[in-house]
């Protein structure tokens, strides 16, 4: 019985994290361009400088978004 109770919460578990993981990817591939809004306007920096870390940021949403999908999440 407990081998039982200890699958579901694996799967849950896994549910939960799976989740987090599509929500995190949402965030950094639309979070990407926001980057890049805040540090030219909020940050003081030039245009060209702060495409840098909105690609870093956009990029890591991308590849986490191609991971979920090869891992067939979403």
């Amino acid at each position: 019985m407990s081998e039982q109770k200890q699958g579901s919460s694996t799967k849950v578990d896994t549910r939960i994290r799976d989740a987090f993981l599509v929500v995190l990817a949402a965030l950094f591939s639309f979070g990407g361009p926001y980057v890049v809004y805040a540090l030219t306007h909020f940050g003081n920096l030039s245009l060209g400088v702060s495409i840098g870390p909105g690609l870093v940021v956009f990029a890591i949403g991308l590849a986490l978004t191609l991971y979920l999908i090869r891992k067939k999440v979403v």
